[in-house]
């Protein structure tokens, strides 16, 4: 049996080839829009473009987790981004987001609208814009803080790193699925800890930290990202699991997993939402039933 070679990095790295896995076809090493499409625009003053993944899943938790609180200045609509035909390379998207990411939210409630981009600004905006799910303190704010910068730069080790060496990669490297399930393990153990003696990551009150962590977090500890749930024995993070628990019963949590999801049950993804009676009239569940 002939060894393979070990790869040797080229003096100067060139993009002759698509690289594999379940996302070559969207990767490319150059920015900015791949075809015109302009994007649709609702009646409410906030217009989200994404697609429930854990970082589109952030946003629309906090619209509903506001709309919930009365602010009725967060009504928005939520329009379908489909990342895996590159939805986010068109030109009214990159236009909101030049690095061509869900989530993207356009604030039309003033005399001009505001892009935000990235999914920790737009937590922050709207906790700003609002005076709410951000604590008055210094120090319950400044900790708030401090665990969604924490997400910001933890979880590309989470999705970037071992979700895809361990679920997407075309090839298993047991290398780098070993480096980066220590780290995961890792961040689970930080969250554990502090969650040990804090009902939520800022304290008693919960925030936006807790919004930007618990849909990558909480997800993973429930195994239901990656496939990787007794890989990682998840079931031992128990502070992890009572948090994650706890915000899964929250209603607008409820509501906003559902916004802009488009797998798993079929009564649980709301593709679009223009309206809070869309969750009753206009899931998948009920369109496919009205199709048929």
């Amino acid at each position: 049996m002939t060894d393979t070679p070990a790869y040797v990095p080229p003096k100067v790295w060139t993009w002759n080839k698509e690289n594999g896995g379940q996302f070559a076809s969207i990767n490319r090493p150059i920015a900015g829009p791949t075809h015109d499409k302009e994007l649709p625009v609702g009646k409410h003053p906030f217009q989200l473009y994404s697609l429930a993944t854990p970082n589109g899943v952030k946003v629309t938790v906090m619209l509903e987790e506001l709309l919930a609180l009365g602010h009725n200045g967060a009504e928005y609509d939520a329009w379908l981004i489909r990342i895996g035909n590159g939805d986010q390379f068109g030109s009214g998207f990159v236009d909101i987001n030049p690095n061509s990411k869900i989530p993207a939210l356009m604030d039309r409630s003033g005399r001009e609208p505001i892009r935000v981009f990235e999914s920790g600004s737009i937590l922050l905006y709207l906790a700003e814009k609002f005076g709410a799910f951000l604590p008055k303190d210094i120090k319950s704010r400044t900790e708030a803080m401090s665990w969604l910068f924490w997400q910001m730069g933890s979880a590309p080790y989470l999705g970037g790193g071992f979700g895809h060496f361990y679920a997407y990669a075309p090839t298993k490297i047991e290398y780098a699925i070993d480096r980066f399930a220590m780290e995961t393990k890792r961040q689970l153990d930080v969250l554990d800890r502090r969650l040990a003696d804090n009902d939520y990551l800022a304290g008693k009150e919960y925030t936006i930290a807790d919004m930007a962590v618990w849909p990558w977090y909480g997800a993973l500890a429930k195994g239901l990202v990656y496939g990787a749930g007794e890989f990682l024995s998840v079931q031992d993070y128990k502070n992890v699991q009572r948090w994650t628990d706890q915000i899964a019963q929250r209603p607008a949590v409820k509501r906003g997993r559902m916004v802009n999801r488009v797998s798993g049950d079929p009564a649980s993804q709301l593709h679009e939402r223009h309206d809070a009676s869309d969750f009753e009239t206009k899931t998948q569940d009920k369109v496919e039933a009205v199709a048929s």
